[in-house]
């Protein structure tokens, strides 16, 4: 029954969110607390793994959702349910926008889509950026000092233009030495 369940979940949320990993969050949130598999610290967690692990966001946080409710075959259930409808869609789009590519509708479509998906992503950003930078009752508040300082440091090097791998690389190598010396 939990395999089907987590098909089911992470089916619906690949159908019905356009816009990729980051816009799919605030449903993969809503869906992992209503059932109970996670909490909020669980999954802002998995979210900065997922983003140092290869492999498209939704399908890694699809699977991490999965494999710790249910195991291996809650894994492979929730990775499936997640990338079946993309896959369907997908084949679909290539079929036939050839065709319908100048057509108004599908243009009017792309222009209602994208600042939805802005403001899906938008939502996540404020969701996952509130319990990043809020410390949590008797929590240091060295914490909330390292998050803001490495979002800071992290920021100027995007914005320079430096290689994301070794922002990944930094942010992480910060944050375990934060971790250590201040007992984070």
């Amino acid at each position: 029954m939990i395999f089907l369940e987590l098909f089911w979940t992470f089916f619906k949320i690949g159908l019905f969110t356009f816009g990729g990993g980051y816009a799919m969050l605030p449903l993969i949130q809503s869906e992992a607390l209503a059932h109970g598999w996670m909490d909020t610290a669980d999954i802002v967690d998995f979210v900065a793994v997922s983003e140092s692990t290869p492999g498209p966001f939704a399908v890694n946080i699809a699977t991490y959702v999965g494999r710790v409710t249910a195991g291996v075959g809650g894994a492979a259930c929730a990775t499936l349910g997640v990338v079946l409808p993309s896959f369907a869609v997908i084949l679909l789009v290539a079929r036939f926008y050839g065709k319908f590519r100048q057509s108004r509708g599908v243009e009017g479509a792309m222009t209602g889509l994208r600042p939805a998906v802005v403001g899906l992503i938008a939502a996540a950003l404020l969701s996952v950026g509130r319990e990043v930078f809020a410390a949590p009752p008797g929590a240091p508040w060295a914490r909330t000092a390292v998050s803001a300082g490495i979002f800071v440091a992290m920021a100027v090097l995007a914005f320079r233009k430096k290689h994301p791998v070794l922002l990944i690389g930094l942010s992480a190598a910060i944050g375990v030495a934060a971790g250590y010396a201040l007992g984070l």
